[in-house]
């Protein structure tokens, strides 16, 4: 059976630059536009010409793109001006872009109140804009602004501004949900409409996320005939974000109806890197990845109960709703006191360890898991810390240092300035396994769990190479009983710089100081067990 092709358009390195807080490079868009060009989308937005330096440097030297169109964003000219006379306009059509997303109202109260102008000077004003696209050679389109809302205010001039944009050469008329508020079957009756005029391989879906419909919307849309789809990469944008492309795009290639209808340009292949694309934007961003994200976040194919684990080993496919090979993420079965044998198996298997099912030490390190998470402890989100309990518990861990003490101070005084300040300051002794001397080392922090942290990795002698680029980039504290006498338990998320790796690891005291270094004691045997490191 022949399938509909659907176009997808990445709109990240513009629309998701509008998100709070982030501002992206050249070279931030550049290595991001690769991105989504290997993994196989139709279009990259790659921002607004003119309007600020960044994007005038990025459109001035393009990415090398194998498979997706350049595209640059703008407005259609201003009323009053010729296209001719418009220097803004002007600079997006002399841009280096392979295609011309344009923005015009769609919404009569915006053209009147926002824009000052009758209804037909701004349907002249987008017809002469689109045929000036087309006729610089590059392929069209037109993002109507409002449409939903605007449909809804005057059904008759929202029609007729996707209708002279069609009629004018675009060939994207893209309906857009500019404030999110829009319901899916608003969307697929809006839809069903406008295909009366603009006909749906012409036709596109530009959603937003503030009623957390955006993939809802976007997909009823495409059940409505719309053929193009606008999205970011993990549902980057303003507010509370865009259509997420990451939940959209496997979607659409591996479920039910849409899966047996349309084709994109994501083949199976390319879509099994979508959880690495995903990764690579938290990386540019330095953000933790969202551990709950369908599809790509580390939980999203993670199971905690010990009943669902053991079948799921038996029988995945009932089990999950796709296969977590499928888009790059892998099964988790995790460890905690609610686990069973299943669990601890599972996870023995995902180390690489092999075991038989009924060694003792498989049943002694399942005992020691849950008497631990009795106490306080919880690896399901700390991983490396079960490896390394795993390990010992095999025979695989070797003794690479060991701290003989440790002591942190935190001062209050004035500086050199005359400013009150507080600092902090820690002491680390440390034996290097085969030295006799010890080896000291002192590190200041903003808080003592980051000066004992810059302590600890100052000096570990011949081990020092293997975290030289590791850093500490999250740091959670839970106070899990009260009282003066309380349990502090510490999760440490360390990253590695040099490879990009992250890893967790917990520590439970009730000294929260005591708790972090724990933690932090973890990070380091874990990266060098990790790095291959050979104890003396």
């Amino acid at each position: 059976m022949t399938r509909d092709r659907l176009y997808l358009f990445d709109t990240t390195l513009r629309d998701g630059a509008q998100t709070t807080g982030v501002d992206f490079s050249v070279d931030d868009k550049r290595r991001l536009a690769v991105v989504m060009d290997d993994l196989g989308v139709d279009y990259i937005e790659g921002g607004y010409p003119g309007a600020n330096a960044t994007d005038t440097a990025f459109f001035a030297d393009r990415p090398k793109l194998a498979h997706a169109k350049f595209t640059a964003f703008g407005m259609v000219k201003r009323a009053g001006r010729s296209v001719s006379n418009d220097a803004g306009f002007q600079q997006i059509l002399q841009s280096s872009a392979d295609a011309i997303c344009l923005v015009a109202k769609s919404w009569d109260y915006h053209v009147r109140v926002a824009l000052g102008i009758s209804n037909e000077e701004n349907l002249r004003g987008i017809a002469e804009s689109i045929q000036a696209v087309v006729a610089s050679g590059r392929e069209a389109m037109l993002d109507c602004e409002h449409f939903f809302d605007g449909t809804k205010g005057n059904r008759e001039y929202a029609l007729a501004v996707a209708r002279t944009a069609y009629e004018a050469g675009a060939r994207w008329v893209v309906l857009c949900d500019t404030n999110g508020g829009t319901l899916p079957h608003e969307v697929e009756r809006i839809v069903s409409q406008v295909t009366q005029v603009v006909p749906g391989h012409n036709l596109g879906i530009h959603t937003h996320n503030d009623t957390e419909n955006a993939v809802a919307n976007t997909l009823a849309a495409v059940r409505a005939g719309c053929r193009q789809i606008q999205g970011t990469l993990n549902g980057l944008g303003e507010r509370c974000g865009n259509a997420n492309l990451t939940s959209i795009i496997p979607t659409l290639l591996l479920k039910g109806e849409f899966a047996d209808r349309f084709e994109t340009g994501v083949t199976p292949p390319r879509l099994r890197m979508l959880t690495h694309a995903s990764r690579v934007l938290d990386e540019v961003l330095n953000e933790a990845p969202n551990r709950h994200a369908p599809y790509v976040g580390d939980s999203a194919f993670a199971t905690k109960a010990g009943i669902h684990a053991s079948a799921i080993v038996k029988d995945p496919e009932t089990y999950e709703h796709v296969a977590p090979e499928a888009v790059g993420n892998e099964r988790k079965l995790l460890v905690s006191k609610q686990a069973g044998k299943s669990n601890i198996l599972a996870a023995i298997d995902r180390l690489g360890l092999v075991i038989d099912k009924e060694d003792a030490r498989v049943g002694a390190l399942l005992d020691e898991v849950k008497q631990r998470e009795s106490s306080g402890y919880s690896y399901e989100s700390a991983e490396a810390s079960f490896e390394l309990l795993a390990r010992r518990h095999l025979g695989e861990v070797p003794q690479y240092f060991s701290v003989d003490s440790f002591r942190v101070m935190v001062e209050r005084r004035h500086n050199s300035s005359g400013e009150l300040v507080t600092v902090s300051e820690a002491i680390v002794k440390v034996y290097v396994n085969g030295d006799a001397e010890p080896l000291w080392s002192v590190g200041e922090g903003n808080g003592p769990v980051n000066a004992l942290d810059f302590a600890l990795r100052k000096d570990l002698g011949r081990y020092q190479k293997f975290i030289a680029d590791v850093e500490l980039v999250d740091y959670k504290v839970r106070i899990l009983t009260g009282g003066t006498e309380a349990i502090t338990r510490v999760l440490v998320e360390s990253y590695d710089t040099s490879t990009g790796e992250r890893w967790t690891t917990v520590g439970v005291s009730p000294n929260i100081i005591d708790a972090s270094f724990e933690a932090l004691l973890d990070s380091i045997n874990y990266k060098l067990l990790k790095s291959g490191a050979v104890a003396a």
